[in-house]
């Protein structure tokens, strides 16, 4: 890794959707008709319970919270079968992926992720000096899902973390408990990272069970998604405890607040609103399948288990910017593939499956395009 004046040389960024009055004020269209499906926000909002819940800690903002999360840790282990000492919590998922990156790979050592991937396990391995690899398949391009075998057989003796996204981002694809156990397998002398963000979406309970039979898996999981607690940036991991002590040691001393302690333990008492949720991106998934059957310069690319897709643009006369674009300027925020992820060329958007009034904006944009 090279530097430039005590920095990084060539900085690369994280680039998020776009936010929905930017894009009002850019193109003077009113707020209300702004379809934002670039960020993976939930539909309903925050979580009732959490919202409640860090409204009466307001009184606590003067006071140190507790440098563990305690109750949140407690909270967590409680709910899905582990020890306060095999839990660790942090500012949003993405916090706890910075200190995986610092605790487990040495500086040149390698760090194994799908391509394309959620863009920070790259960008944060490469401000580390840590190498990322990508691996691509060629061979699963209509579906987008990964290939196993190849993903399988990428893995080094000096690779120190693989990475397993499910389901998938950008593709939203799943993979079956079998072929996650089978990348574990593969991968004995690295720690293996199961990212389950998205996992409500998939209907499943996940496969955060794994980490009771393997020493050399963290699972990790975010209130931001099916909790709607974006803003409030609350995410957690569950590994063995060596992994979690490791990581407890390169934390910062308080990296969790009053309110997203008391928010993230609210939250998962709020099963409810969870399950509003995942009903409704699961209905909608399946009518923004059906609309887009009406299009023919577009491809929904089928079997995404998240509340996402990927869009294909088959009209070789365009491409994933021009149309990004197009849509901006229809009042409609998706992600430019080739700007969001590397190695997502720019035949491809990422868009938000969202309320049915949203889904319908976006169709009806995509057919409006000239």
């Amino acid at each position: 890794m090279r530097y430039a004046h005590g920095g990084l040389e060539s900085p690369e960024y994280y680039v998020p959707g776009l936010p929905a009055n930017y894009v009002a004020e850019r193109y003077g269209i009113p707020l209300a008709d702004i379809a934002k499906l670039g960020s993976a926000e939930n539909p309903h909002g925050a979580s009732p319970l959490a919202a409640e819940a860090v409204g009466q800690h307001l009184g606590a903002l003067h006071l140190y919270p507790s440098w563990t999360a305690d109750a949140l840790r407690e909270k967590i282990a409680d709910t899905y079968g582990f020890d306060v000492s095999e839990v660790i919590c942090g500012a949003g998922e993405t916090e706890i992926l910075s200190l995986i990156t610092r605790a487990f790979c040495a500086p040149g050592d390698k760090i194994q992720m799908p391509g394309p991937c959620f863009p920070i396990y790259h960008l944060f391995a490469e401000a580390e000096g840590r190498i990322p690899v990508l691996v691509h398949s060629a061979t699963n391009r209509h579906s987008m899902a990964l290939d196993v075998d190849a993903y399988v057989e990428a893995v080094e003796p000096n690779t120190r973390i693989v990475y397993i996204t499910n389901p998938h981002s950008p593709s939203g694809t799943w993979l079956e408990e079998a072929e996650v156990r089978r990348i574990i397998d593969a991968s004995a002398d690295a720690l293996v990272v199961l990212d389950e963000a998205y996992v409500h979406y998939s209907e499943t309970s996940g496969y955060i069970h794994l980490v009771h039979e393997y020493e050399n898996l963290a699972v990790l999981r975010t209130f931001s998604k099916a909790f709607g607690l974006a803003g409030l940036r609350v995410g957690f991991g569950v590994a063995s405890q060596p992994i979690i002590d490791t990581l407890m040691a390169v934390k910062p001393t308080w990296n969790m607040g009053q309110l997203q302690i008391v928010g993230g333990v609210a939250a998962l008492d709020d099963q409810e609103h969870v399950a509003r949720t995942v009903r409704t991106i699961v209905k909608n998934r399946d009518y923004v399948q059906g609309r887009f059957e009406e299009l023919d310069r577009f491809r929904m690319v089928l079997g995404s288990r998240s509340n996402f897709f990927l869009v294909e643009i088959l009209d070789l006369d365009t491409n994933s910017t021009k149309v990004f674009e197009g849509l901006l300027e229809r009042g409609v925020i998706v992600k430019d593939g080739s700007v969001s992820f590397r190695g997502l060329d720019d035949r491809f958007l990422r868009c938000d499956v969202n309320l049915q009034l949203h889904m319908d904006r976006l169709v009806d944009a995509l057919s409006d395009l000239p």
